[in-house]
């Protein structure tokens, strides 16, 4: 599962969404953690400028999750259009410690986003392998 943080430092989640000048990505499983990438933007202002965002949802692309501070109810719309679902903080939190509980949360089960991730990478998956065996209906 790949999962995004708003970070400025890349350590801890502390950007807005619309405002985001990076994002950390990490590829999860559950049992470990590791950095797939980090994407970076021109600063931005808060404005209401929606075109922002369409940049940074589009780079979000196969992610299952972004954490941040702050996000608009029109960048939830489009984050959930696109599958990402919003994860929004109330303060400042370092990343690792998230990375630890959404692992248990893939293993243990129980939390809702995670759950339903899980189940699109699932239903994706057996597509996919139905695709190679050359499946018709």
């Amino acid at each position: 599962m790949l999962v995004a943080f708003a970070s400025r430092d890349r350590v801890h989640i502390d950007q807005h969404f619309g405002a985001a000048e990076g994002f950390v990505l990490y590829a999860l499983d559950t049992e470990r953690a590791r950095l797939a990438g980090v994407l970076e933007f021109a600063p931005e202002s808060m404005d209401g400028n929606e075109n922002k965002l369409a940049e940074k949802i589009s780079a979000l692309a196969g992610c299952a999750a972004v954490y941040c501070l702050a996000v608009g109810g029109s960048a939830v719309r489009q984050l959930l259009a696109a599958g990402i679902q919003p994860m929004k903080l109330d303060a400042p939190e370092a990343i690792e410690p998230i990375l630890h509980a959404i692992s248990t949360g893939m293993r243990e089960g129980g939390v809702p986003w995670i759950d339903k991730a899980m189940r699109h990478h699932a239903d994706s998956s057996r597509f996919d392998r139905m695709a190679e065996e050359g499946w018709q209906e």
